[in-house]
């Protein structure tokens, strides 16, 4: 009899033949060959923090959660080697106490390494990259149970394609990372006028090391988001730990909660209700170390939708989606994301040669989300949008290779690496197969 899997969302639900826990390499090898040997197709999980079905099988499931830990430190090149299932919640403490850090994270740190590189996980700031561009090694399991490693000397193909796998090419067991000097941001969070922000929001994106925007829908409310590096002493402290808890525990997890509960009975209070929630999270200012400021604590669980847009593009889907939210009247409480990445050169990056802005929906996980989800993608659609690969979307691969050059080169690595495709599933397929 099967086991039960679902995503954090609650919104993908798959049956495994065979659930594998494994804490080693030789168990990852194991695992491999015994699934190519009885007909299975293997994916792995990671911490379930993925919208899309990239996980489910009804084969074997391969968890790694005991592959776990910093390996390998070369202080002189702020290297670290770092096993595949390291939640990165784990990972940046530990790097701190290295003084290293990753020189960008997104706001959320529940997701495995390995699966934050492999699904495109980025961050914000224009003049950085996402999380896959500080990879500097791999080591994969491939479909014949043998060891791969990879860099940009050594299987330079391999790597490029690797970086934001999908999980398609083998089990990636082993991440090189190049890190930056542990560093302290300075936060600054303020509730603004969303149609004041737009008009200046290249000239604030610019002027900022990272900035976040969180847009309350049916309103014209956005709490902005700013942090910017600052040498050690410079700066207000950290928040004070009452604040904190009232902030990021209380408002913004267990009362969010119970309002979203409501409006899932009374969506025509969604609204006022986001008025509301945009004055509520008020004003603060600190500095703290990068990854506390970074990353925040998301306890109310959603589906979402995220695409990458190319910069200039940033404010006619936002108004686009705006003049939606008003034609509609949609019932959604979720602020909308806005952040800006730089471009990198990893093929399936969502920055592959292009700075993006990156917009992303989202809508209680009790409420339906299937409205907001095609109106949004129908308008970035027009806007040449590249799907965040771990985010609800519908493109295959017809219209993903027009969308990454690369994407023919990555496919040509695939067929080498995986010819039996015992790394897929149907949304793989439907991803990557012609």
């Amino acid at each position: 009899m099967s086991a039960t899997w679902r995503n954090w969302g609650g919104n993908v639900v798959a049956h495994p033949r065979v659930v594998t826990d494994t804490s080693t390499v030789e168990g990852v090898v194991g695992a491999v060959r015994s699934a190519a040997g009885r007909g299975l197709r293997l994916r792995v999980a990671g911490t379930g923090h993925s919208f899309t079905p990239l996980v489910a099988t009804d084969g074997v499931l391969l968890r790694l959660d005991g592959l776990t830990g910093v390996l390998v430190v070369d202080r002189d090149r702020m290297r670290v080697c770092v096993a595949a299932g390291t939640p990165l919640h784990r990972l940046n403490p530990a790097l701190q106490a290295l003084g290293l850090a990753l020189p960008n994270l997104g706001d959320i740190d529940r997701q495995t390494i390995s699966g934050a590189i492999s699904t495109g996980t980025h961050g914000t700031g224009v003049r950085l990259q996402g999380i896959a561009a500080a990879v500097c090694g791999l080591v994969l399991v491939l479909a014949d149970g043998s060891l791969l490693r990879c860099s940009a000397e050594e299987s330079p193909e391999v790597f490029e394609a690797a970086r934001v796998g999908l999980g398609a090419l083998g089990v990636v067991v082993e991440v090189e990372l190049q890190c930056v000097a542990a560093f302290r941001l300075h936060a600054r969070e303020s509730g603004e006028s969303f149609s004041a922000v737009l008009e200046g929001i290249h000239d604030l994106a610019d002027a900022h090391d990272h900035v976040d925007m969180h847009w309350f829908p049916h309103t014209d409310r956005v709490l902005l988001k700013r942090n910017d590096r600052v040498a050690p002493g410079e700066g207000p402290g950290p928040l004070p730990g009452w604040r904190r808890r009232l902030d990021d525990d209380l408002l913004a997890n267990r009362l969010y909660e119970g309002v979203n509960r409501v409006l899932t009975r009374a969506p025509a209070a969604t609204a006022r209700v986001n008025r509301l929630s945009a004055r509520v999270l008020g004003a603060r200012e600190y500095t703290d170390d990068s990854w506390r400021v970074f990353c925040s604590s998301r306890e109310v669980r959603f589906v979402e939708s995220e695409y990458a847009v190319p910069r200039a593009s940033v404010v006619p889907v936002l108004e686009e989606l705006r003049a939606w939210f008003e034609r509609s009247g949609e019932p959604v409480p979720f602020p909308v994301e806005v952040r800006f990445v730089g471009a990198d050169d990893v093929w399936l990056s969502t920055a592959y040669e292009r700075d993006n802005a990156y917009v992303a929906v989202h809508q209680y996980h009790r409420m339906d989300p299937s409205r907001l989800f095609a109106a949004f993608e129908a308008i970035v659609a027009e806007h040449e949008g590249r799907p965040h690969w771990g985010k609800v979307h519908t493109l295959g691969a017809e219209r993903l290779q027009a969308l990454y050059p690369r994407f023919d080169d990555y496919r040509a690595v695939r067929d080498r690496l995986d010819p039996t495709r015992l790394f897929t599933n149907a949304h793989v397929a439907h991803l990557l197969d012609a």
